[in-house]
């Protein structure tokens, strides 16, 4: 079936809308019997795909775990080289599987997790209500009770565990492609060119414990299963098993990443779109709607009552247009503009509810976690400048910025943008001119689905899959984290089009060739040469990639972790950049003052605080702030310090005299609100080792690139020594 189709006024069972949900298409004109159900060839065809898919997601597990044991010779440096290179929040959400390792026994560990007390310097925090580390903790419990510590290492489980995830991921995206297109071609092209692509499409060999290295294969596995649920003329037992499945790979997804509202978000907007345009049917939008809203209640619950999921606005949003929808009735009847003139209206009341809630919610909660993000938003879209810290480090970090051009330029050398936007830009022909018939035929009383002679269709799953790809692909576009949503469903778009049948038969058509052995012909030789070339072209790339030999090389790093180690009390409080304090949790076990988990307002302010050793600030003023959090050493970089990787305006030291109201340092334009600083850097001021900062700060370490200063604990003024 043509995604673009001409209706038959027959209801008869089209061949492309087979029910198996890994039909392939080479045997798609070879007559079944309805006695003797699937022949042997079909099942032949099922097996060999099954067994390219797993060969596939096995290979990129492989490729990657390869590439990351040749850039750190990581089987042969020291324990604290290895952690070392969990950078930034990884270190710090290693560094909880650590813990959970060396506790007694897994009810202590969870109990010392629950009430925290070396995260956050003065403060008992629940780990588990305020991060996703359930899949550090479910590790640890395995570790310990499989038989396996006799011959494989903690920090080996660990790693291999998310190498593995990253062949779940292919086989998804495998999977996905074969089902839009009935070809396990298409399947075998998408695993290739997420493989080459590897730049573009994951960074998990060098960010292991990041959040979206967990939780990304469980999200492709969930677009799979919506793939599966949306296809036509499934049984109503299978459609039921597959939202099953749906509300399980959403739990995974929601409970191992904090962004979790944020990306259903996006795909609540998605299903609310194709219900307005008419692809869905209603039961269909509720079911994936409840399984969205279930799935973060889980969570909620498992994470105690965390108030940010409460306050999401993606449950804000699914309240909304769930209300709304049972009181506006008739809301798809009548021509189509009145069609048009009420999803007008129903679009504006379902936004302007959202925020009440929303707001509501938040006031009732008291929520502030979430504050930051907005600001962000908010700022990078032109919607008012800011001189708020938090949102700065984000407009700041070029992970937050637009997506590059030379993505496109990379994605192009493997081919993959050329098909990608081919079948992008037919199937969005497509997709209006079939919405434009059923907002038409809205009031004739016909259901989604139904065959009339006089109308134009799309198949819901391949209508999902091209608003996802359409709604991922702009969020990408305007942050390039993001393209790491969007670059592996892309590879599945992009063969889905090269393999499907949809473009090629539109094509065809045009040219008055569209018959089925020319369009069997196209579909299977066409992917047969691109996996040629791209075999031709980059095999001897990725055999010389995978041959450079590169090795773990940070000798200030394991210098400082030793001496911390070794020379401080083993509750001694550390102060710092959030970057280093994650390292110094997982290498030391030291208390810190704050750190990179950054979805709390009370750490944001704890953190800007601790940031004023980098500010123009007095070294009284420095102490005051350090000493109200407990710290007794401060760390000090000069990588910081005397910042030249970001431009005037985005160093961190910029950013602190913004929000103090100082002029910024070096030749430049300033507001003219801002004034001199009374006070020099405190971070260069204090090399210096003369009063007032000896007074209150002794040098007890420094090398090449840290400076490791005690607080002195200062006495305090007495009513005689105040003259009163």
């Amino acid at each position: 079936m043509t995604a673009l189709r001409q209706r038959k006024a027959s209801k008869g069972k089209d061949p492309g809308l087979d029910a198996q949900s890994l039909r392939c298409d080479l045997v798609a004109d070879v007559p079944v019997k309805p006695a003797s159900g699937t022949s042997w060839c079909s099942v032949l065809c099922v097996v060999t795909g099954a067994t390219v898919g797993v060969s596939l997601g096995l290979l990129c597990c492989i490729y990657v775990a390869t590439l990351h044991e040749n850039d750190l010779w990581f089987s042969n440096i020291k324990e604290v080289e290895r952690e070392i290179s969990f950078r930034t929040e990884c270190g710090l959400y290693y560094s909880y599987y650590k813990q959970m390792l060396r506790a007694p026994s897994i009810q202590e560990g969870l109990y010392e997790l629950i009430n925290d007390n070396t995260t956050e310097s003065k403060r008992t925090i629940n780990i588990l209500q305020r991060m996703n580390i359930y899949q550090e903790v479910l590790l640890s419990i395995l570790y310990r009770i499989l038989p396996i510590q006799d011959y494989l290492e903690p920090v080996y489980f660990y790693i291999y565990t998310v190498f593995a995830l990253q062949a779940v991921y292919v086989l998804a995206l495998f999977l996905t492609s074969w089902m839009l297109s009935d070809s396990w071609l298409a399947g075998a092209l998408t695993g290739v060119w997420y493989i080459l692509n590897r730049i573009d499409t994951t960074r998990v060999e060098f960010t292991i414990s990041l959040r979206e290295n967990w939780s990304l294969p469980f999200f492709a596995l969930q677009v799979t299963a919506i793939t599966c649920y949306l296809r036509p003329q499934l049984r109503p037992t299978h459609q039921r098993v597959v939202l099953w499945l749906v509300f399980v790979c959403t739990f995974c997804f929601c409970l191992t990443w904090q962004f979790n509202q944020f990306i259903l978000l996006v795909q609540a907007l998605l299903i609310f779109t194709l219900d307005a345009l008419d692809f869905l049917t209603a039961e269909q939008v509720t079911s994936l709607y409840l399984v969205q809203v279930v799935s973060l209640l889980c969570v909620w619950l498992l994470q105690f009552c965390n108030s940010m999921i409460l306050g999401s606005l993606v449950l804000s949003f699914i309240v909304a247009v769930l209300f709304i929808k049972h009181f506006q009735t008739g809301l798809k009847t009548g021509g189509i503009v009145v069609r048009v003139a009420k999803l007008a209206l129903h679009a504006f009341l379902v936004l302007t509810l959202t925020f009440i809630i929303n707001y509501s919610a938040k006031k009732i909660l008291q929520l502030r976690s979430d504050e930051h993000i907005f600001k962000f938003i908010k700022a990078k879209f032109g919607l008012g400048a800011t001189r708020d810290f938090d949102a700065s480090l984000y407009l700041c970090e070029e992970a937050f910025g637009l997506l590059p051009l030379d993505t496109f330029e990379r994605l192009a050398n493997t081919l993959l943008v050329y098909p990608y936007l081919c079948t992008l830009s037919v199937l969005l022909i497509v997709l209006a001119l079939a919405a434009l018939f059923n907002l038409r035929e809205a009031g004739v009383g016909r259901a989604p689905g139904d065959n009339d002679e006089s109308t134009f269709s799309m198949r819901p799953d391949v209508a999902y899959n091209l608003l996802h790809t359409v709604f991922f692909g702009l969020l990408a576009l305007s942050t390039m984290r993001m393209k790491y949503l969007w670059t592996g469903h892309m590879c599945a778009f992009a063969a889905f089009g090269v393999c499907g049948k949809e473009v090629w038969a539109l094509c065809l058509r045009v040219i008055h060739c569209n018959t089925k052995a020319k369009l069997r012909l196209v579909r299977y030789s066409v992917p047969i040469v691109v996996l040629a070339f791209l075999y031709y072209k980059f095999w001897p790339k990725l055999m010389e990639e995978i041959s450079e030999l590169r090795e773990f090389y940070d000798p200030d790093t394991v210098e400082l972790m030793t001496w911390i180690s070794s020379k401080t009390p083993k509750r001694a409080v550390f102060a710092g950049s959030m970057q280093l304090l994650a390292g110094i949790k997982l290498c030391t076990g030291r208390v810190l003052t704050n750190h990179p988990h950054y979805e709390d307002q009370a750490l944001r302010e704890r953190t800007r605080q601790v940031y004023q050793v980098y500010a123009c600030q007095s070294a009284e003023e420095v102490h005051r702030l350090l000493r109200s959090v407990g710290t007794d050493y401060i760390v000090l970089e000069d990588s910081i310090c005397y910042e030249r990787r970001h431009s005037r305006g985005c160093r961190l030291r910029d950013l602190l005299d913004l929000a103090n109201g100082h002029i910024m340092d070096g030749p430049g334009e300033n507001d003219p609100d801002l004034v001199p600083a009374s006070h020099p850097r405190f971070c260069q001021a204090i090399k210096t080792g003369e009063p007032p900062y000896s007074t209150f700060f002794t040098r007890v370490f420094q090398n090449k690139t840290f400076y490791v200063y005690k607080l002195k604990k200062t006495k305090k003024k007495s009513k005689a020594d105040s003259g009163v």
